[in-house]
């Protein structure tokens, strides 16, 4: 071989190994998925962020690394539940990170901020909890997806259950707060539908925990069952005041499922017997939930969450869409139409999407027995939200 020619050939082999070094070329750089996980990470709903990650990464470990076959990338920003922060915050990472999609949050005011920016940029957005029924409602887009729940599904479910069991006049108790307004418009929708009587809304500001004056008038006003939401350290505070005041056992107490969601530990045994509604719950003895709470165990060392559902399932929603969009850059119109289409295998049971783009889901009863909320029955199977105002364009 002549010295020339023996040149160009090593030349060569060098450009590919070059090539194969540079982290951003070619075919490399395109199939990877930018993900910007906009969530609490520290704060009062620090571990709800938390578990929503862990789920997410859960699935995509279980892909080999992958969604759609392609490699992901994570761009983080912690939202504080700060809604004073989250315009910048989106913005970061669509401007500044060029994520291919936001996925946030918990806290439903920094929900609300994203999806305009999500709406303003054309940015695909996935909401893996905060239920605010505008984000599917007036706020709704082609580009904006949930995957948790709008705060009127469970509420209405509970409504049908509570008038089902006999019940005519309630109480209702929360934070007048919007979460809990609209919680319970949807429990007050259903329940008087089916002939029930409200007969008062108590409402004190958030995040206050004074509730010995409501329970005082709870229990002057003797109704047949008292309906609440509340969550977190609030949610406990009420059971164990609702029971110490001895009412437990003479007015029985319903709310959501986020009042024992994450929360039994912090009661003492004072929740036993309590009834919520969720689409989640412990002993749905299904082969994809046990395989779900198995992995999830292993893998972080703790029991999944309704919120670690969640998060798989926003991760699951996101592959679906890759799945079936070319190879090569990221066709964003190509995932939205997969997604919109598409049946996520959820561990809390299969779900598919309405017009809005929120979850069509069996709601289920839940009982309180020792440190579980285990399912009873489907209190409303596949229901959907009414998506009112939602007008996609």
């Amino acid at each position: 071989m002549s010295k020339h020619k023996l040149m160009q050939r090593m030349a060569g082999v060098a450009g590919v190994g070059l090539m194969a070094l540079l982290p951003m070329g070619g075919a490399y750089a395109a199939d990877k998925v930018k993900v910007g996980l906009m969530l609490p990470y520290t704060g009062t709903y620090a571990s709800l962020g938390n578990a929503i990650t862990n789920g997410f990464k859960q699935y995509v470990a279980e892909q080999g690394g992958k969604l759609g076959g392609r490699e992901v990338e994570y761009f983080v920003v912690d939202d504080e539940s700060d809604a004073a922060k989250a315009t910048e915050n989106a913005n970061k990472l669509v401007k500044r990170d060029e994520v291919d999609v936001l996925v946030g949050t918990v806290h439903s005011g920094v929900a609300l901020a994203m999806a305009k920016v999500a709406r303003d940029t054309k940015t695909l957005m996935i909401i893996p909890n905060a239920g605010a029924d505008e984000l599917t409602g007036p706020l709704c887009a082609p580009n904006v997806f949930r995957v948790s729940f709008s705060a009127w599904q469970p509420a209405y479910a509970m409504g049908k259950v509570v008038a089902e069991r006999g019940h005519k006049n309630v109480v209702t108790v929360t934070w007048k707060y919007s979460f809990g307004e609209q919680s319970v418009a949807g429990f007050k929708e259903a329940f008087e539908q089916a002939g029930g009587k409200i007969a008062k809304e108590l409402y004190l500001p958030f995040p206050n925990v004074e509730f010995q004056p409501f329970l005082t008038e709870i229990a002057g006003l003797k109704p047949d069952a008292v309906f609440v939401f509340f969550a977190g350290g609030g949610a406990a505070k009420f059971v164990k005041d609702y029971d110490a005041a001895g009412l437990m056992n003479s007015i029985p107490l319903y709310g959501s499922g986020f009042l024992t969601d994450g929360t039994l530990e912090a009661m003492g045994g004072a929740g036993e017997g309590v009834m919520t509604t969720l689409h989640y719950a412990d002993g749905l003895d299904t082969e994809k939930d046990k395989a779900f709470r198995t992995g999830y165990a292993s893998a972080y060392k703790a029991q999944p969450d309704v919120y670690a559902v969640q998060g798989y399932d926003a991760a699951q929603l996101l592959g679906a869409g890759l799945a079936k969009a070319p190879a090569g850059k990221f066709d964003k119109d190509a995932v939205m139409k997969a997604m919109s289409a598409a049946t996520v295998d959820s561990p809390r049971g299969a779900f598919s999407l309405s017009k809005a783009n929120n979850p069509v889901q069996d709601i289920y009863l839940r009982k309180v027995e020792g440190k579980e909320n285990k399912v009873v029955g489907v209190a409303a199977p596949k229901l959907a939200d009414p998506a009112r105002g939602c007008r996609m364009n």
